[in-house]
């Protein structure tokens, strides 16, 4: 199995977000990404619009069903009433849950399933009614206990937070602990039934062993490295790095 590549736009929609001006254009990186391979698109739209905003998620939703009805739209966000609203009247393939702060600059942690499972069973079971797969951001390091509270609030698959491995790209031996870790909660995971998607500071670098830990990953939603070497190799030139460094 080799995981699909879904490129968040987010980094691309705060650039333009720096002026009144429409580049660059979220949906215009979004088809040349689609174009080069990418098989999906993801986006975070926070409540203060500092990246993606409400008016691209229709705009995404329309580029995906016009030419590349292949492709998946990723929506992930803190699931207020809002949030669930504006999905609801996407579809997109998927829903990706984070538990974030509405302050925070970008997630930097996974849900707390024990702790959090009275509250996410019904939304999780709203999404699903509408016909949405949903994902649930995780911990690195989740235990049994809490992978087995996810499959239990009804998620499909739950997303391995890879920050703390991303950050080890200076110490290969901490990258190899954080590593061991994802690798172990990615078993559990399959093991309770979920498939496991993951993000966060994924690099060309870092995507290869990553890949080798956990063979069965289904999906990675990278923005912010893709849309630095994008800078450099352009989207396309870069979506095809990353695919490569997946194995495909």
């Amino acid at each position: 199995m080799q995981a699909k590549l879904s490129v968040n736009l987010n980094a691309i929609a705060m650039l333009r977000n720096r002026r009144d001006l429409p580049w660059p254009s979220v949906t215009g990186l979004g088809r040349i990404a689609l174009q080069a391979g990418a098989h999906g698109l993801t986006v975070h739209p926070r409540p203060d619009e500092r990246h993606v905003r409400r008016a691209d998620v229709p705009a995404l939703r329309a580029l995906i069903d016009d030419e590349f009805p292949q492709a998946e739209f990723n929506i992930e966000g803190y699931p207020t009433e809002d949030f669930l609203k504006l999905v609801e009247a996407a579809q997109p393939e998927q829903v990706t849950l984070v538990p974030d702060d509405p302050a925070q600059p970008t997630s930097d942690h996974g849900w707390d399933f024990l702790a959090d499972r009275e509250m996410l069973v019904p939304i999780v079971r709203r999404l699903k009614k509408g016909g949405m797969r949903v994902s649930l951001f995780a911990e690195p390091d989740a235990s049994e206990a809490q992978v087995a509270a996810a499959k239990a609030i009804g998620a499909d698959r739950i997303e391995l937070y890879t920050g703390p491995y991303g950050a080890c790209y200076e110490d290969s031996a901490r990258a190899g602990k954080e590593l061991e870790k994802l690798g172990k909660t990615a078993a559990r995971a399959r093991a309770a039934g979920l498939e496991v998607n993951a993000g966060h500071d994924l690099t060309v670098a870092n995507l290869p062993p990553l890949t080798k830990a956990i063979p069965q990953l289904a999906e990675v939603s990278i923005g912010h490295a893709l849309t630095a070497d994008a800078l450099e190799y352009g989207m396309a030139g870069t979506v095809q790095r990353f695919l490569k460094a997946l194995g495909r």
